[in-house]
């Protein structure tokens, strides 16, 4: 086996999405393909797309005994009939590796293609924008989603809770408000902890920045809100001291519509729970049984 670059828990993952899927064995291939049969399998592109997923698929076929022959790298850009994969070994196995090969392959570049699609809408307009994923992640993937996101071009924003501190609405509704909730944090958290504010009106965003916030995410704001919040910071001499975030409800559609405000960062849920899977599939190329060869 190739010595793999993913995590070990990424791994183990991987290997648990192989055993959800074969159960206790493939009872159709058992039946069906001879017990000796080796193939050459190769996985096709059916849309244009950006790669991702293609270190999760060789790890699939390679945990199951397979030898992976090609592969075109993780980030790249595809098009319909483009072999993405070539893979040798048992038939049976390739067989059973098939759909978790593909599921990886299909979920991460879809992500990664609407990333980089996102990316493309609000650079035209803002150059200097990031557009970063959230944690609307699916249950158990967050690691691989985000994987993706950064190969489609894309910051991945936090991947946990304890990356650094976001104090949302309902932290506010606890503390009391925006400014005790920010010297809260700040007495306490180490210095190389940055610290965000999820404001949900222009006024609470001079709030988040006077009281010392590194980050001011405007949430659920329409582009005149950003605009007036942009404005209100300018006015307070704080627009370069903070970063401003906008979420909430981004999509292709609207993307270029707040980039165009001057925004620093635009994160989206869409990227993660709404991308569509890129169309991708196998074909077995070539078959021999080892038994003509003794």
């Amino acid at each position: 086996m190739r010595g793999s670059v993913l995590p070990p828990r990424a791994v183990e993952k991987v290997r648990e999405a192989l055993a959800e899927d074969l159960g206790l064995g493939d009872i159709t291939s058992e039946l069906v393909v001879p017990e000796d049969a080796r193939a050459v399998a190769e996985i096709r592109a059916e849309e244009e797309g950006v790669l991702a997923g293609v270190e999760e698929a060789c790890l699939a076929f390679e945990l199951l005994g397979c030898r992976v022959l090609e592969s075109r790298r993780d980030g790249s850009r595809v098009r319909p009939g483009d072999v993405v994969l070539r893979v040798e070994g048992p038939a049976r196995a390739l067989l059973a590796a098939e759909r978790t090969a593909l599921n990886f392959l299909m979920r991460m570049s879809g992500i990664a293609t609407a990333t980089a699609r996102m990316a493309e809408l609000a650079k035209a307009v803002n150059p200097r924008v990031r557009i970063a994923a959230t944690r609307k992640t699916a249950p158990g993937l967050r690691y691989f989603d985000k994987k993706a996101v950064a190969l489609g071009g894309g910051d991945t924003h936090r991947l946990r809770l304890d990356d650094c501190v976001l104090i949302k609405d309902n932290h506010i509704a606890i503390v009391g408000s925006v400014a005790e909730a920010v010297e809260k944090a700040r007495k306490a958290v180490s210095f190389t902890k940055k610290i965000e504010v999820e404001v949900s009106t222009p006024e609470e965003a001079l709030e988040a920045a006077r009281a010392g916030a590194d980050i001011v995410m405007l949430d659920n704001l329409s582009p005149e809100e950003v605009r007036r919040a942009l404005g209100l910071l300018e006015e307070a001499g704080l627009r370069s001291k903070v970063v401003v975030e906008v979420s909430g409800g981004i999509r292709p559609e609207n993307v270029a519509d707040y980039a165009r405000m001057g925004v620093d960062v635009i994160s989206s849920g869409y990227l993660t729970h709404s991308a569509r899977a890129l169309g991708f599939s196998m074909e077995v190329v070539n078959v021999r049984s080892t038994r003509h060869e003794r």
